[in-house]
């Protein structure tokens, strides 16, 4: 299985070049069945990681545009009558299919935002009355421009919470940025991609990362870092349980990717600001100051012992 990742790996890093440590974790997100925030600015390639990644795993992958007139019924869909046979019938919304890109989630309205992130969170959709389930497996990639708020709604700290990571693809470096023009010059990277593996696999993999150990002193490292952050002072809103298991999750898939079948503190400590940053709200004091959350979080990660693992 390690091999296959590698390959899965690669063939991403085909695509984009430069972001291994930001593609290695929406990797880790997907199998342990968490959705991913990309929030940065226009044209970093949070769009081709989506396509390139949906085409390398073999999913069936939709986009939808997020706009101010984008409604409930375009992500969950709708039934109509059908005169033919006298019966209402059901339209699919967006959400049917493995793995849903949700361009600038924060351009739409918040009752728009808050069916997608039902779906979300139940992995079923309820229309009219009947509840139809979502495919298997099932990611959502939401993207969000932190610059340019005119027209938006931002996403409300409860709903952020849903999303396992919030990660930032960053301008590549000189050196990448080279060799990405290069290879665009007559072709696209994406028209070339490999498919390596489908959708059988893959609920495979997901049901190992279910299966790595995870001891109680482990266990309890990461009910430490959370409550700490519930009783900082420059924090008024901590991690919630929710967060918490957010964590657990995503750390086990690090330990898969990087082949044991066991978690260890390294393990929460790559992953610990990527899922808790966006679950945080600091206090107007710690603002003031110019702190960060990244910053306390990581303060916090330095209070706290880590466990020793043999």
């Amino acid at each position: 299985m390690a091999e296959i990742m590698e390959q899965v790996q690669k063939e991403l890093a085909s695509v984009i070049i430069g972001k291994k440590e930001v593609t290695d974790k929406i990797l880790m997100a997907f199998l342990a069945r968490g959705h991913i925030l990309l929030e940065d600015v226009p044209g970093v390639g949070k769009t081709t990681t989506a396509l390139g990644l949906s085409k390398i795993l073999g999913l069936d992958f939709r986009r939808i545009q997020f706009t101010p007139d984008v409604v409930p019924s375009d992500v969950t869909g709708f039934t109509m009558y059908n005169k033919e046979n006298g019966q209402f019938q059901y339209h699919p919304g967006a959400v049917m299919c493995n793995m849903l890109l949700a361009d600038e989630i924060n351009r739409t309205s918040s009752k728009t935002q808050s069916a997608l992130l039902e779906v979300m969170e139940e992995g079923n959709v309820t229309v009219d009355g009947v509840t139809y389930e979502v495919p298997k497996p099932f990611v959502v990639i939401a993207t969000q421009n932190p610059l340019g708020t005119a027209g938006t709604q931002m996403l409300p700290e409860s709903q952020l919470d849903r999303f396992m990571v919030r990660l930032s693809m960053g301008y590549p470096d000189v050196k990448s940025q080279v060799e990405l023009l290069r290879d665009r010059q007559k072709t696209n990277p994406l028209d070339s991609v490999r498919k390596i593996l489908d959708t059988d696999k893959i609920l495979e993999m997901q049901q190992e990362t279910d299966n790595v150990y995870i001891s109680d002193p482990i266990l309890e490292y990461i009910s430490l870092l959370t409550d700490q952050t519930r009783k900082n002072q420059g924090i008024v809103l901590g991690v919630s349980p929710r967060g918490a298991l957010a964590l657990s999750r995503m750390s086990k898939a690090r330990a898969y990717l990087s082949g044991r079948d066991y978690v260890i503190p390294e393990d929460i400590q790559e992953v610990w600001t990527d899922v808790c940053a966006h679950r945080i709200v600091l206090s107007p004091k710690a603002r003031i100051s110019d702190l960060t959350a990244v910053g306390v979080l990581t303060q916090i990660l330095k209070n706290i012992e880590a466990p020793r693992v043999e």
